[in-house]
């Protein structure tokens, strides 16, 4: 599992080792750490050419005494000084002691073959200042390396205020930071490396699952289980207009270690036609029969909030998406108020921010604005609520009303397909019903659910809604190797 501190708990455990170590001792393992990273990026040390954009403090002085080992390994090293007045002076004693050399010539940034960016460290809010901006839109010969954090990026947000410079490859120090895990920030990262510095941490306030994490959390049978001791889990999906997104709950749901499924709606016939195993019904979910956990809303239309009202009146754990939310915000957070049984929300951000509207009474915040800060707005969303939610995007977010927050690693873009949501729907649904508790349940089934988009779309091809649920199969396996 991933473990990402915020900067806050970074500076004080960084305060406390130093208090026991020589004066700098930390700094040369970090720079030791990301020198070691970017030998390995270049083809050979001697002879390449690196730059360094060194900006004041010691995110500077990491990239400079990286650089000044580089340059003692033959390479060639040259440094932009972002801010002289305020540059880190050991470290550029160490880089020119070297035999690297100072350079204001911005055409050196085409011409390298490996860029360090020490422009901004975790210290650093907003984006790019005016000197650094041209960085960002220059053309590359080589891979950027970030130095703890890609210059512009928020480390505990993940939010890009304006120009942000995008990394290859990032070495984080210590611990991940939340910022690089969800997106925009994400996506300026590129692929992350963790150099450890022997820091004392406290418990994570975000992670992100590993395949190990999902060997330990998935449901087995043993050999008594019977079909209700693996759980039942009831879909209560579909409508006239939308009777698809019953079966593709449902082929989600079947997918997600539940022992049974029981349908409850009005596509009881289509269901059963395409899932003989499935158990249905016409009535709602009052007169379906014992479940374990519900899901609720998908495609549910005129009768959603019938279903609605049917689900959070049981006492079992209860998920609900789409029109589910649909009618949840109207009702806002007082509907579910009284319930002693886990609650489970799946917006994707119009939905919302039809929530957060429904919670405080205010306009609809814009999508646009929840997606850019996607981890505050589903911690928002959890306290509002009371209930854990799962905030769909390019990153998901789940997050707990106590702010416990878990990151999605997996996916593709042909995820954004109609129907993709109803099968993320059933399978997290039966892993509530399956046991597991609303947190581990949702951030299992985004995990899988990602690895089957990637199956699904192998190759750079579309991939439907049903494509995923059957290749949930396969992402199973692949998790269990």
């Amino acid at each position: 599992m991933r473990h990402a501190h915020t900067v806050e708990q970074v500076r004080a455990a960084e305060a406390e080792l130093m208090a026991r170590l020589p004066e700098g001792t930390l700094m040369q393992r970090a720079a030791a750490g990301l020198a070691a990273t970017c030998a390995r990026l270049l083809p050979r040390v001697y002879g390449s050419r690196v730059l360094v954009l060194a900006g004041s403090g010691d995110n500077g002085g990491d990239a400079l005494y990286a650089g000044a080992r580089l340059a003692r390994r033959g390479a060639s090293v040259r440094a932009v000084l972002l801010a002289p007045g305020r540059v880190h002076a050991g470290g550029l004693a160490a880089l020119l002691a070297a035999g690297g050399r100072v350079t204001d010539d911005q055409g050196e940034f085409g011409r390298a073959d490996l860029v360090l960016d020490g422009i901004v460290g975790i210290g650093g809010r907003g984006g790019l200042r005016p000197e650094a901006q041209p960085y960002a839109a220059m053309a590359r010969r080589g891979p950027v390396v970030a130095v703890d954090v890609p210059s512009g990026v928020d480390p505990d947000t993940g939010e890009v205020s304006g120009v942000a410079l995008r990394a290859d490859v990032t070495v984080v120090f210590g611990t991940y930071k939340p910022g690089l895990l969800v997106d925009p920030g994400a996506s300026y990262a590129g692929v992350v490396h963790l150099a450890d510095l022997g820091l004392t941490l406290p418990d994570a306030p975000v992670r992100a699952l590993q395949h190990a994490d999902l060997v330990a959390l998935l449901p087995t049978p043993s050999a008594e289980s019977d079909k209700y001791r693996r759980g039942v889990v009831g879909i209560a999906a579909g409508s006239a207009r939308y009777p698809g997104a019953a079966l593709l709950a449902v082929a989600g749901a079947l997918r997600g270690g539940a022992g049974a499924v029981r349908y409850a709606g009005t596509a009881a016939e289509e269901v059963v036609r395409r899932f003989p195993e499935a158990l249905v019904t016409g009535a709602g979910p009052a007169a379906a029969g014992r479940v374990q956990a519900w899901v609720v809303g998908p495609g549910g239309g005129e009768g959603a909030a019938q279903a609605l009202a049917e689900a959070l009146a049981s006492p079992v754990p209860v998920l609900v998406d789409a029109d589910g939310l649909t009618e949840l915000a109207r009702l806002g957070p007082a509907a579910l108020a009284g319930r002693t049984a886990p609650t489970l929300l799946t917006p994707h951000t119009g939905e919302a921010a039809r929530l957060l509207a429904g919670a405080t009474g205010e306009a609809p915040p814009a999508a646009d604005d929840l997606a850019a800060t996607r981890l505050a707005t589903a911690r928002r969303l959890a306290a509002a609520y009371g209930a854990t939610v799962l905030l769909k995007g390019s990153t998901t977010v789940i997050a707990t009303p106590r702010g416990a927050a878990r990151v999605n690693p997996t996916g593709t873009p042909w995820l954004a397909t109609a129907g993709s949501g109803d099968v993320l729907a059933g399978l997290a649904g039966s892993l509530l019903a399956a046991g597991l508790d609303p947190l581990d349940a949702a951030a299992v089934a985004a995990y899988l659910h990602g690895l089957a988009g990637r199956e699904a779309a192998a190759g750079g091809v579309p991939a439907t809604a049903l494509d995923v649920a059957d290749a949930l199969t396969t992402a199973w396996r692949t998790v269990q190797g």
